[in-house]
């Protein structure tokens, strides 16, 4: 249900590694089994389970340390752990899936399912998959208080929280609130006249091959997977209290193996079940009605972490702490999940095997590429441009006007001092290509590329 993971504090453990799958370089998984048991010992988290996917296919599951401590019990991939916030993305894609049925559409009032909701004319489904709604969250805390040991239904937990004066006016603020998945959640029901449950089972787990996933509104975790661990201060490990029936659905429900969270990245970068437009709905960040950008899109947060696009939430439930991080273009995920309140292990682990899957790929025609980019550059500063290495609608793009302007604001910078190749990637069904070019003036320009399979250019931009 939380967002953000809490930071514990350090502890040792003991730890037993069990692998479920070996695609990775033996360098590369050593360093994944070094980095998990040291954030295990490092923070006092008894276990976690990964998964990794590398250019888009899983390559590796393993599971690290004691998934119950009395009687020890050693984890294993196969077991489910209980994924929080990480389940909002599911029902955001349950809600596009809807609307590609032509059942909603996002940008409807809320007051069109759920009337009685404070200001629900004035609040659109966009907005509360975007925590930009202005209801107050339910479960802002890090612990189950005394009212959560009871259960709930999803109106109930309307009726208190999304009933009352909002915390701001829509669209105004971002405010992470599960409030706001419970009554999305709702309105898919509604929408579907289905259960939340059976739609995702239905639309999703079943397609997908994800059959692990449970509804922990509806049933527990079994005997057979981890326990639930929390601790105060340095104090030891003890079993956390779960939250009383009800009080997960719609926005931190689930739990499933780390394989089954593994595919349904690789479904996303597959492109299964959204539809392109759909995807770029859901992956795209939502902004402020002044336009301030917000870095969240429906369900998932959004971020540029050296340069490379990533796809990414956390999740936290009594006992367990979970975090999902994508990188779509580079067909690269990590799914990290432990048993612990508040572990560091989650982010600790992320932020190291990302690294390892993102290296940068070699151009194999970087020189040929730096040679023939230089050299339209001198024939740009001359006013011209050889048409012969240009596709038709490259040829189009260099009017007169363009090689005119070309030539009276290039020609003056001189001859470049360094010009250097910055990025490489596939885009479009093309070769995409940055550089950048400096000059004794102190002058930097940036030059971006896109060249077609028989090496002709559609693009040489300069800005």
């Amino acid at each position: 249900m939380r967002f953000l993971n809490r930071i514990a504090s350090a502890a040792l453990a003991l730890f037993i590694c069990v692998h479920a799958s070996g695609q990775l370089p033996p360098a590369t998984t050593s360093a994944i089994d070094g980095a998990v048991t040291k954030a295990l010992a490092d923070s006092g988290t008894p276990s976690a389970s990964i998964a990794v996917i590398k250019d888009g296919q899983i390559a590796y599951a393993s599971a690290y340390g004691q998934a119950r401590l009395e009687p020890a019990t050693p984890a294993s991939a196969e077991m489910r752990y209980c994924i929080g916030s990480v389940s909002k993305q599911f029902l955001a894609v349950a809600m596009l899936l809807l609307q590609q049925d032509g059942k909603l559409s996002l940008d409807s009032p809320v007051s069109r399912y759920l009337p009685s909701l404070t200001r629900a004319k004035d609040i659109t489904i966009r907005q509360l998959l975007s925590h930009t709604s202005g209801y107050q969250d339910y479960y802002p805390l890090d612990y189950v208080a005394p009212f959560m040991l009871q259960p709930v239904t999803a109106d109930g937990i309307l009726d208190r929280w999304a009933k009352i004066p909002l915390d701001f006016e829509p669209g105004t603020q971002w405010q992470y609130s599960n409030t706001n998945f419970v009554a999305a959640g709702r309105i898919l029901e509604k929408a579907s006249r289905k259960s939340l449950w059976a739609f995702l089972e239905s639309r999703i787990f079943g397609p997908l091959g994800m059959h692990s996933v449970i509804n922990l509104d509806a049933q527990t975790l079994s005997g057979s997977d981890p326990m639930g661990y929390t601790r105060f201060g340095l104090a030891p490990a003890r079993p956390a209290q779960p939250e009383a029936q009800g009080w997960l659905f719609a926005a931190g429900e689930l739990a499933m193996t780390a394989r089954d969270l593994a595919l349904w990245d690789k479904s996303l970068m597959d492109g299964k079940l959204l539809t392109p437009a759909s995807l770029k709905e859901f992956i795209t960040p939502v902004r402020l009605k002044n336009g301030a950008p917000t870095n969240y899109a429906l369900g998932v947060g959004v971020s540029n972490a050296s340069g490379h696009p990533r796809l990414g939430h956390g999740g936290a439930v009594s006992g367990f702490t979970s975090s999902n991080t994508v990188w779509l273009d580079q067909g690269a995920a990590v799914v990290v999940l432990t048993n612990m309140d508040g572990s560091s292990v989650t982010g600790s682990v992320t932020n190291q095997i990302g690294p390892l899957l993102l290296a940068e790929k070699q151009d194999p025609q970087a020189a040929q590429q730096l040679d023939q980019a230089r050299r339209i550059f001198g024939q740009l500063q001359d006013g011209k441009i050889d048409q012969t290495l240009l596709t038709s609608d490259a040829i189009a793009y260099f009017t007169p006007q363009v090689l005119s302007d070309a030539a009276e604001s290039l020609k003056p910078l001189g001859a470049p001092e360094t010009f250097e190749q910055t990025g490489f990637g596939l885009r479009g069904g093309m070769t995409f290509r940055g550089f950048r070019i400096r000059f004794a003036s102190g002058k930097t320009l940036s030059l971006t590329t896109f060249s077609v399979a028989d090496g002709k250019l559609a693009q040489y931009l300069i800005q």
